[in-house]
């Protein structure tokens, strides 16, 4: 397959380890997570449905769970396809469309992300305007506004990846089609994108959400401190421990997986923290947001009460035909 391939139809996705003893665990693994993401954020939905979770925060939570299980559909379904089917193959356009749509959801989770440290500066150190500033229509705007962006900002890097026409080989070091791995075997020249990666990849669709991000948090440590009471401040960290906690853990991986050195002994690394930032940190999401927030768990808590009555009269009913 080292050829120059100057029309290619498919890429070959090498997955996440090449043994063949390992393909049973990874695919039980893999499945066992997304189906644990689905059921966890699906239930975080469920309970911003409760009417006494119609606020700003719950709204913004809305979508990242949205964003968390269509990043894991988008990266994950070839792992559970190639043990089922025993196909790594994914074709050119395929391809490409898997590219666009996980680095636009990663951009979006980002920009909403930085939106909810924006809500929750608010709502520490402006508590007296923040209806007013966090109406519906501001925080509807906000939210359009982040998916716009994400979207907008992975365009150029699709349309130049797809005029490459020149490739090394047609095996993707990598479990899903990414930027990266896609780049690095092509033989096209690829400065101009190297640059361009590195300037609104890296600075501005990572690190300008992660600076607001960590300005709002600034504004926010400075507020607790000057709490006098040690109660006050602890439910005022407590109100967005769970955000930065998130906050934190995707950071973290992304760090990992786009700004340490590519070098061949740090691409298995770099594929584990891709595995982790599609697969843990939307696992972890709504564990952090549910077991951690009282208002979740009592909105879940009234669901259920509800959902017990209307399942014993349908018993009921069904017995009685």
């Amino acid at each position: 397959m080292q050829a120059n391939l100057t029309t290619i139809r498919y890429f070959i996705i090498a997955g996440i380890s090449e043994d063949p003893h390992l393909q049973l665990p990874i695919f039980l693994l893999v499945l066992l997570i997304y189906l644990f993401i689905l059921c966890g954020n699906v239930t975080i939905l469920i309970a911003c449905q409760d009417p006494h979770l119609h606020t700003p925060m719950y709204f913004f939570l809305g979508n990242l769970s949205i964003l968390d299980m269509s990043c894991s559909t988008v990266t994950l379904h070839k792992i559970l396809i190639r043990f089922i089917a025993g196909d790594r193959t994914v074709s050119f356009g395929a391809c490409m469309v898997q590219m666009h749509m996980f680095g636009s959801l990663a951009s979006v989770n980002l920009l909403i992300l930085a939106a909810m440290g924006y809500d929750r500066y608010v709502a520490i150190c402006r508590p007296l305007r923040y209806h007013a500033v966090m109406s519906s229509g501001i925080c509807v705007t906000l939210a359009s506004s982040c998916y716009v962006l994400g979207f907008l900002q992975v365009t150029p890097f699709t349309v130049i990846i797809c005029g490459f026409s020149c490739y090394f080989s047609n095996e993707i070091n990598h479990f899903f089609c990414d930027i990266v791995p896609v780049m690095k075997i092509s033989c096209n020249d690829t400065s101009f994108l190297e640059t361009l990666f590195l300037i609104e990849g890296l600075l501005t669709m990572i690190l300008l959400p992660f600076l607001l991000t960590f300005a709002s948090y600034l504004f926010i440590i400075n507020s607790i401190l000057g709490i006098r009471t040690s109660s006050g401040r602890l439910k005022a960290f407590y109100t967005c421990s769970s955000h930065l906690t998130v906050v934190l853990l995707l950071y973290t991986t992304l760090f990992g997986q786009y700004l340490t050195p590519n070098l061949s002994s740090t691409l298995e690394f770099k594929k584990l923290f891709a595995l982790f930032n599609t697969a843990a940190v939307p696992l972890l999401n709504p564990l952090i947001y549910s077991l951690k927030n009282k208002d979740v768990k009592r909105a879940l808590k009234m669901i259920l009460c509800h959902a017990k009555p209307q399942c014993a009269i349908a018993g009921r009913f069904w017995k009685s035909k």
